[in-house]
């Protein structure tokens, strides 16, 4: 495997895309909806910060803490914040070993753990650039690594209630496109007028 294709650098180049997303969400957008029904903006953001601090841990092989209603939003510099711990995630999986052997509760393949939170550092993005009207070009290496694994991962999600039924995409759908199609989501997904 060559660096490009580490979960560090992987995880690095959808961290320089999640922080800006984070960092421009205003405070009246944090209640509005989100491509991601289960969430609005608020609950979103909540939710990725969650999962970095999470799966930062997961790198370590230390035990995840994920919380049921995490609350990081509105607490002090929260932006500041998603910003050092998106950055901690891209150097835990960096660390000696984290690519290695198993980790998590289901024990599980590491570099599997590490494509799962690529997967939530590049739709929940998405979801959350969208839902506050930014543009958003997720990284093409990451998207190729993700659109080899959905077909493997998608069936489990949706078992789990993490995501809906595949939406139909056009055959020239791009590789993201059809990306977000296989998690249940709407790729011309828009926030309502």
């Amino acid at each position: 495997m060559d660096n490009s294709s580490s979960i560090s650098s992987l995880l690095g180049a959808a961290a320089a895309r999640a922080v800006p997303a984070v960092r421009a969400v205003r405070e009246e957008q944090l209640g509005d909806p989100t491509p991601c029904a289960r969430y609005d903006v608020r609950k979103l953001t909540d939710h990725l910060f969650d999962v970095v601090v999470n799966f930062t841990r997961l790198a370590r092989k230390q035990p995840s803490r994920f919380q049921e209603d995490p609350h990081h939003v509105g607490t002090g510099d929260w932006r500041g914040l998603f910003a050092e711990e998106a950055g901690r995630l891209a150097a835990a999986w960096g660390e000696p070993g984290a690519e290695e052997g198993t980790t998590g509760g289901m024990h599980q393949p590491a570099r599997t753990v590490g494509t799962l939170v690529l997967l939530d550092m590049t739709v929940h993005v998405w979801d959350l650039a969208r839902a506050t009207g930014q543009e958003f070009t997720p990284d093409p290496a990451g998207v190729e690594v993700l659109a080899g694994v959905i077909g493997d991962l998608a069936p489990a999600a949706r078992d789990a209630g993490m995501f809906d039924e595949p939406k139909r995409v056009a055959t020239d759908a791009s590789p993201f496109e059809a990306l977000l199609a296989a998690t249940g989501r709407d790729p011309g997904w828009r926030p309502s007028a």
